[in-house]
């Protein structure tokens, strides 16, 4: 249609309107509306559509409302008024049901009531869809150009659809992501009053309510979301884009419970689609306004859901990527620790530790800690950093992993053989000289066990002496949790022999050995340790060769840096003062506090809390730990489980 519909403005409750097909243009109806080519004067303003065409009568049709139904009639027009492609004959009324189309010659009419029909009513047309299939493919050809050239629309999608772009490419959070898209639903389209998101959990899965909001920011529970199955249905089935001006006048969904209930007056629903898929849905919805809504609105939202489809993908293949991460981590962890099965649950409870503390930091009232203040993503470097902290000992030999004490099981066991062997020396060497003194003396019965008596006597001593060694071996052994000095009772022993046969002094406890027993603190010998100590190098060295994202960049750093302490006498590179980040001072005090409190390990028993606290107390005055850190450790009660 080419002339221009005279569309009066709407005065008084409205209950019906015709809509001209080819240009959306809206003419309200009441009680009576004459249709014809020349306004007539006898009639009121508003009671009149005219449509300026050579082939319409004067006085063509007219609408008629009675009984709380519409009727058309033809007034003997030249050209005929038809319904449904019927000719009605002039005179008779017809009733007019909703989404009847008329026409007036060559002008194409839809009938729309909004009066809520009976349920039994047969169902109605549609406002409009859209195939949102269309905008989930890549792009053929030049962009399309609207009929009238309309490039300021254009240039208005367009615009929509970078703001989308730019304002979800970088989300990586869900509920960030989420009020995003909210935010950009209610700034492109200001009439919506209420929007809501479903989406998929997993395929194959139904969509289901992840969020709900109004404009005026009131948020509303998603799982006690009502939702109009009717229209969501047809939704996902279908992949189409349904926006239906005056819902409750509209059959499809005028009958539904939720939407009579909530007083739905105007919605746009749209698919969620990429590749096919159905991600989920959107829809705007209004109970003010029923043509709140324009085509145009439903082409925009289309496009713009399309774009938010792929935000959602990527969103989703990031989490994906994460899982992938997390599970990589915890698995290493667990391979690791399964190497050394007493202390399985290290470093996950460092972990545990180390991001309760941080946290704290960041809600601390410490003068000199309120500047410091962790994002999300360095909560999540610093927690890695404290699993992937001992990455390292997969290096280290099993036997110095797994020392227990400060001497190696096969070499106490030695030790102990040595020290009966010892006794079976002193034993042989005693009766022999007895039975040499006999022959030489030919001693009688009384001398004979006289002699005898002796010489046990002095073997007895002999041999309480070496077991009086022995225990002192033993308990030069057990490794000690502090520094302390060594047991001179190992400096006696160190110069004993015993006499083989052939003459030959072997000594009762070798270099080594004592070197070993001579440990002041733990078990280690100095080249043990050493062993030890590389897997922290190591660790580094591991940890760089793993390409992490900038926002998990830091995690080698940190982790390597876990024994460094503030006065320069940790490991590997004696860092000291702010050589030392914060994240790594976090991550030495939750490391020492459970290597403290652990459960008992067969090197050491585990210590109270409170003696716990008070050695690490200890390092801080001494100036190895960070004094503030330690102080919110405590406050906060970090060590306490969820």
């Amino acid at each position: 249609m080419r002339n221009t519909v005279a569309v009066p403005e709407s005065r008084g409750p409205v209950t019906a309107y015709l809509e001209v097909t080819a240009t959306g243009e809206v003419f309200p109806l009441h009680d009576e509306t004459v249709i014809g080519r020349d306004p007539q004067d006898s009639l009121a303003e508003g009671r009149f559509l005219c449509i300026p065409e050579h082939t319409i009568s004067r006085r063509h049709a007219r609408v008629c409302l009675s009984g709380g139904e519409y009727f058309i009639e033809d007034l003997h027009s030249f050209n005929g008024t038809f319904v449904l492609g019927k000719r009605l004959r002039p005179g008779v009324w017809h009733p007019l049901h909703d989404g009847d189309e008329l026409s007036i010659s060559s002008t194409q009419l839809a009938f729309h009531s909004l009066l809520v029909p009976p349920r039994d009513s047969a169902p109605a047309v549609i406002r409009q869809t859209v195939d949102a299939t269309q905008y989930a493919r890549p792009l053929e050809g030049p962009p399309p150009q609207s009929e009238d050239g309309d490039a300021q629309g254009v240039i208005r999608k367009l615009h929509a659809m970078a703001q989308v772009g730019i304002a979800l490419g970088a989300v990586t959070n869900s509920a960030t992501l989420t009020e995003k898209i909210m935010n950009l639903i209610f700034e492109l389209f200001p009439r919506a009053e209420r929007a809501f998101i479903l989406l998929r959990k997993n395929e194959g899965e139904a969509p289901v309510p992840v969020a709900a909001r109004w404009r005026d920011g009131t948020v509303e529970d998603p799982e006690q979301l009502r939702i109009s199955r009717t229209i969501v249905d047809e939704v996902l089935n279908r992949k189409l884009s349904i926006l239906s001006v005056d819902t409750l006048a509209d059959r499809h969904f005028g009958c539904q419970e939720s939407i009579v209930a909530q007083d739905i007056r105007s919605v746009m629903c749209v698919p969620l689609l990429l590749e096919g898929e159905v991600l989920g849905l959107i829809q705007l919805d209004t109970s003010s306004d029923p043509y709140a809504f324009k085509g145009q609105d439903l082409e925009m939202l289309t496009g713009v859901c399309a774009e938010m489809a792929v935000a959602l993908k990527n969103f989703q293949l990031y989490s994906d990527i994460e899982r992938l991460l997390e599970g990589f981590v915890r698995a290493s962890v667990q391979a690791i620790e399964e190497r050394d099965p007493v202390t399985a649950g290290h470093s996950f409870r460092v972990a545990h530790y180390a991001e309760n503390l941080a946290r704290a930091v960041d809600r601390t009232d410490e003068p000199e800690l309120r500047g410091i203040a962790f994002t999300a993503d360095q909560l999540r470097e610093i927690r890695y950093a404290a699993l992937l902290h001992d990455f390292g000992k997969v290096g280290v030999r099993e036997h110095v992993l797994r020392k227990e004490k400060k001497l190696h099981h096969a070499e106490m066991r030695l030790l102990e053989q040595r020290f009966k062997y010892a006794c079976a020396c002193l034993e042989r060497q005693a009766y022999r000289k007895l039975a040499e003194l006999h022959c030489e003396r030919e001693l009688g019965i009384t001398a004979f066990r006289e002699e005898k008596r002796r010489l046990e006597q002095g073997l007895r001593e002999e041999v309480a002496r070496l077991d009086e060694f022995l225990a002192a071996i033993r308990r030069a052994n057990e490794p000690a949790i502090s520094y302390t000095e060594r047991s001179h009772e190992l400096d006696r022993i160190l110069g004993c022999t015993v006499d083989e046969a052939d003459g030959v002094s072997v000594p009762l406890l070798s270099d080594s050995e004592f070197a070993a027993l001579s440990v002041s603190k733990g078990c280690l010998t100095a080249e043990e340790r050493k062993q030890i100590e590389s897997h922290v190098a190591d660790s580094y060295s591991f940890l760089i060769l793993i390409p992490w994202t900038r926002d998990l960049g830091g995690v080698p750093a940190i982790a390597h840096g876990h024994h460094e302490k503030l006065d320069g006498s940790g490991y590997p590179m004696g860092l000291r003062g702010a050589q030392i980040s914060i994240q790594t001072r976090i991550l030495t005090i939750s490391d020492i506090y459970d290597a403290l409190t652990a459960g008992d390990r067969p090197y050491k028993k585990a210590i109270s809390l409170e003696h716990a606290l008070d050695l690490l107390d200890a390092e801080c005055r001494a100036g190895r730990l960070d004094a503030r850190l330690f102080r919110v450790f405590v406050e906060s009660k970090a060590w306490a489980t969820a």
